[in-house]
């Protein structure tokens, strides 16, 4: 158990500090209504009314989303890769040529396709 006092008490400091700054910004924080403070910001344009349910979003929106990730995730593979490039060598080269060459058929074909077109 005393291991994990110390993890244990920096726990107990944290969820003080941030209940401690909650606490201390309603008592000193100026508490006057204000109707724009309260409504919904939109890019500095006023706020369209909204469908009840929040409306659709755009398929657009989701395959864009969906290949951030796909390319977000090549990224983390390249991390381990590049730290121990030195061990593995020709064989950790061309594989990951293989691999890179790999996501560039997919983002040119995304690319050829008009995926990345935002309109």
């Amino acid at each position: 158990m005393e291991l994990y006092t110390p993890v244990l008490a920096l726990a107990a400091l944290a969820a003080l500090f941030a209940v401690g700054s909650i606490v201390t910004s309603a008592l000193v924080g100026p508490s006057r209504y204000n109707r724009a403070k309260l409504d919904s910001y939109e890019c500095g344009i006023e706020p369209t009314p909204q469908p009840v349910g929040g409306g659709r979003f755009p398929v657009k929106y989701y395959i864009t989303a969906m290949l951030f990730i796909v390319f977000d995730i090549e990224i983390i593979f390249l991390y381990p890769w590049a730290v121990h490039f030195d061990a593995m060598k020709l064989f950790g080269l061309v594989e990951m040529v293989i691999f890179i060459a790999t996501v560039f058929v997919a983002y040119a074909y995304v690319w050829r396709r008009g995926g990345l077109d935002w309109d």
